[in-house]
């Protein structure tokens, strides 16, 4: 099957390319990957991609993300402290991106004009037609955005979230609230430590007060539902951990899993 895609002249400018192009979809994605591999490598070398930020990313992965949750829980057994964790997942992360705010942030990135027009155009206005044999198929629209299946979502993603957690830290530095910050592309975790649970769960509400109005500002929605809170303690014995209540942002009262 051949992909004719119609796109625009910033893509001509981008490639070097002629108009309109003819790709195949592995060549499509291996364009795409390139763009990609060159778009993390200039991120990352201006230190714009947040060091939370782990998933398949140059040099941070989802093992780099388990080494340091195992990192912060022995080190606050070590201290005495118990460790409590608040896992929150975006709601239709990918399809709810702001296609207008993302060439914006890549400009903060300091990437070339070119490569901010093809973006403005690229995920955006899209036709493809369809070629099998004799069949010629009309034009349709492929508005499909930063898909989850697509080469360049997991740095498009990351560089989308970077100035939530750059503003996110800077609230919790303000507001003295000692929270450490993980991020899964489309997740995110908060960790408190202290001697207190209930201490640390009120820095936990108020992480996710903030984060969950940043979030809907950037035109993203936290998914209540699959929000979890765990506790990591060495504390032996029964008793009762206490609840963390979410239902003052419209969320649940997430009851707690002792690990």
């Amino acid at each position: 099957m051949v992909v004719i895609s119609k796109l625009n002249k910033s893509f001509y400018d981008f490639s070097k390319s002629f108009y309109p192009i003819v790709l195949l979809n592995t060549i499509d994605k291996l364009f795409e990957k390139i763009i990609g591999k060159r778009l993390q490598f200039h991120s990352i070398s201006n230190n714009f991609v947040y060091s939370c930020q782990l998933g398949r990313l140059k040099h941070q992965s989802i093992t780099d993300a388990d080494v340091t949750l195992t990192y912060f829980i022995w080190s606050g057994w070590v201290k005495k402290l118990s460790t409590s964790t608040l896992a929150f997942d975006i709601t239709q992360f990918f399809p709810s991106l702001n296609y207008h705010l993302l060439p914006l942030i890549l400009d903060k990135v300091c990437f070339d004009l070119k490569v901010l027009t093809f973006f403005k155009n690229y995920l955006v206005s899209r036709k493809t037609k369809y070629l099998w044999n004799n069949f010629s198929s009309s034009f349709c629209n492929v508005d499909v955005g930063v898909s989850q299946g697509l080469a360049l979502f997991l740095i498009l993603s990351a560089l989308y979230l970077s100035p939530i957690f750059y503003i996110l830290e800077k609230h919790l530095k303000n507001l003295k609230i000692p929270i450490s910050i993980l991020s899964f592309v489309d997740n995110g975790l908060f960790i408190s430590q202290h001697k207190s649970i209930s201490i640390s769960n009120v820095n936990l509400f108020y992480s996710y007060n903030i984060v969950f109005t940043l979030l809907t500002k950037f035109g993203l929605v936290v998914e209540h539902g699959k929000s979890e809170v765990f506790y990591f303690s060495r504390v032996y014995g029964n008793f009762n951990l206490p609840l963390l209540d979410l239902s003052p942002l419209e969320g649940p009262i997430l009851l707690p899993k002792n690990t």
